[in-house]
């Protein structure tokens, strides 16, 4: 599979500094013609010592939607039941240190560093790609300091991906598939479903999130296949919502859980994920250790803002962030303001250029009282301001920036409203550097 040279990875604003002086350089030995197979990082990870084969057990984590929030979950989970986890993790959305979790804590700049600087000088100029070298870094360091479970996370498909370099995970994860990167993973979801399926490993077990039929069949088949066990939710797990938690049920018992802390009817389902993929990878954890999705953050996820650009709302307003940016993340928006009726919801949108705008759209404009969209100056690959209106059907107007359509809100004044910002990670990355958010 090939595609033309790109930019996978953003080498301004937060590539600044230390980090970015490394990541720079390495920008420029980019093939030609990218060609996503992992050849590259195999012949470089063994210069390396092959560190991916010196890892605590892994749980990997591939799918469309919601790969974060189960990743987040995971390491919550394992976290309240007492384990040292270390985590991978893409895109980032203020700091590039944000990737990486060393048994818990992010990494140091200067530790970052050094391992990039290891990398590169050890690649000896040889052509590799950004996400290459970020994943051999995040390898290598996960291979040096001590832990207990490694979660980790697909960049981009799965079969091809850079972190599918790992021979035998503890477990393998497929989160809800949909149609997104049509250009790099196939036109149909069954072709994505193939892609994403392609993480799971002979005899290794393997938790799928609800698929759609053709997407279902694609993940079951390839599991038979390779005799992955596999447990399915909503067919093999089972949980019901409650207003006050959650009952699991798979093949090893029930369990009481709380609600989780991630907002929206979804996070129920990518909590139950994470649950179920922890059950089934031998890491013996206590019961307890589940009650730890009351205790999940992961930014950009409905997230309630209460910075710099929150205070300019006035008393009573709410100021909400959502990366979600392809169609099936619009219809799960969508649902999340239906349960928002009782106040008028304004939409602030800025999409990327290459996803699907009116997709992801028309869920959110048939149900906010007003739209505005946006393209903030450092917003990677941002559409413009008038495609986006153009896709919302001319219901949106020029923001033209996040500032601007706040602005606008505030002097139009009204009753207590909640304002969702919405439609690109890098959209919610310079939104979470404006409000003053920084990551821990």
């Amino acid at each position: 599979m090939t595609a033309e040279r790109g930019a996978p990875v953003r080498l301004s604003g937060e590539y600044q500094g230390r980090p970015g002086a490394v990541l720079a350089r390495l920008q420029e030995l980019y093939p030609a013609l990218i060609d996503l197979s992992l050849g590259r990082l195999e012949a470089l990870l063994a210069k390396l010592g092959n560190p991916e084969r010196h890892l605590p057990p892994v749980i990997h984590v591939a799918g469309t939607n919601g790969k974060g929030s189960t990743c987040a979950n995971l390491r919550a989970i394992a976290e309240a039941g007492g384990l040292r986890v270390h985590v991978m993790s893409s895109p980032h959305l203020v700091s590039v240190t944000e990737r990486f979790r060393l048994a818990g804590r992010l990494v140091d700049e200067d530790v970052l560093v050094a391992a990039l600087e290891k990398v590169e000088q050890v690649n000896a100029g040889a052509p590799i790609t950004v996400f290459e070298v970020l994943t051999a870094a995040g390898f290598l360091l996960f291979s040096q300091v001590p832990a207990d479970l490694v979660v980790l996370e697909v960049g981009l498909g799965g079969r091809l991906d850079a972190t599918n370099v790992v021979p035998k995970p503890a477990a393998c994860v497929i989160t809800p598939v949909s149609l997104d990167h049509e250009a790099f993973l196939g036109s149909t979801v069954a072709a994505i479903a193939g892609e994403k399926a392609g993480i799971i490993k002979e005899g290794v077990p393997v938790v799928s999130a609800a698929q759609i039929p053709e997407a279902l069949d694609v993940i079951r088949r390839r599991a038979s296949e390779l005799n992955a066990p596999l447990r399915v939710i909503g067919q093999d797990v089972v949980f019901t919502e409650r207003a006050d938690g959650l009952e699991y049920r798979d093949a090893d018992g029930v369990l009481s859980l709380p609600l989780p802390a991630l907002k929206g009817q979804h996070q129920a389902g990518n909590a139950a994920l994470a649950v179920a993929a922890l059950r089934v990878s031998g890491l013996g954890l206590p019961v307890s250790a589940y009650q730890g999705i009351s205790r999940t953050f992961w930014p950009a996820r409905l997230q309630k803002l209460d910075g710099t650009l929150a205070q300019m709302l006035p008393a009573g307003w709410e100021l909400y962030l959502d990366g979600g940016h392809n169609p099936d993340a619009g219809q799960v928006l969508g649902t999340v303001l239906d349960g928002w009726k009782d106040r008028p919801v304004h939409v602030i949108a800025g999409v990327k250029q290459t996803k699907d705008a009116s997709g992801f759209l028309k869920p959110i404009v048939e149900r906010a009282a007003s739209v505005q969209a946006v393209a903030e100056p450092g917003q990677h690959l941002a559409m413009p301001v008038e495609e986006i209106i153009a896709a919302s059907g001319g219901r949106a107007i020029a923001g033209p920036t996040v500032r601007e359509a706040l602005e606008r809100l505030v002097a139009e004044g009204g009753a207590p409203a909640r304002v969702l910002i919405c439609g690109s990670l890098y959209l919610a990355g310079v939104v979470l550097a404006e409000d003053g958010w920084v990551a821990r």
